[in-house]
């Protein structure tokens, strides 16, 4: 039979599993056409602009606005057309149907999963550049992000010094804009794996939508 309607968008998330459990998740999200719009690096430090700031408070908000979930600013880097950042979930999820009524078909998203809680993080900070710039429902973000479930201190650690030391590296950043290959290898991808744990979840899909 032919497909009718849009093109369904193949989920880059770990198949099964629940992503309202509890754990560190290694998030990074790109601005759209990874242009530089959060600012600039000048001399291995991050100089924010306006709108680097907002994406900076909205995230380290997002803790206080949500019981938990925690985030921590040694923990997040924004960069001139992405951000790297942990999220830590604290709370058990509330059912294997993450609180549907009965009867009634299951979100999208769960409330309090990781996808719900990036797809507000974008949405309000969208609205929010979007309203300084004058471009209302202008792209700010591009569709999806990476994430992977941290499995263990040993990549805790890799992470977090992955984070501090992103400024210092920027002009060999696989999403420089200079340097981007669609397609091409992703260096954060690459910086947590080792023998002490599988990733979690597969490599990039610009395509897919998490909101």
């Amino acid at each position: 039979m032919q497909r009718t309607g849009p093109p369904s968008r193949r989920s880059i998330r770990l198949t099964g599993y629940d992503y309202r459990a509890p754990a560190g998740y290694f998030v990074t999200i790109c601005a759209a056409q990874r242009w530089p719009l959060f600012g600039s690096v000048v001399e291995g430090a991050v100089q924010l602009s306006r709108f680097g700031e907002i994406v900076r408070e909205e995230w380290l908000r997002t803790a206080r606005l949500r019981p938990g979930v925690l985030v921590a600013e040694e923990e997040l880097v924004v960069m001139p057309n992405h951000l790297h950042g942990i999220v830590w979930l604290t709370a058990e999820p509330l059912g294997a149907d993450g609180g549907t009524q009965p009867g009634r078909q299951r979100p999208r998203l769960a409330a309090g999963s990781l996808g719900a809680i990036v797809g507000t993080f974008k949405a309000v900070t969208a609205r929010q550049i979007n309203r300084e710039r004058g471009t209302p429902g202008a792209a700010v973000w591009q569709r999806n992000y990476w994430e992977r479930i941290i499995r263990s201190e040993r990549e805790l650690e890799r992470i977090r010094r992955y984070i501090h030391e992103n400024p210092l590296r920027w002009d060999a950043d696989s999403l420089h804009p200079d340097r981007w290959i669609p397609g091409g290898a992703l260096d954060f991808l690459v910086v947590p794996m080792a023998p002490d744990g599988p990733s979690s979840a597969g490599g990039r899909n610009d395509s897919a939508s998490v909101g």
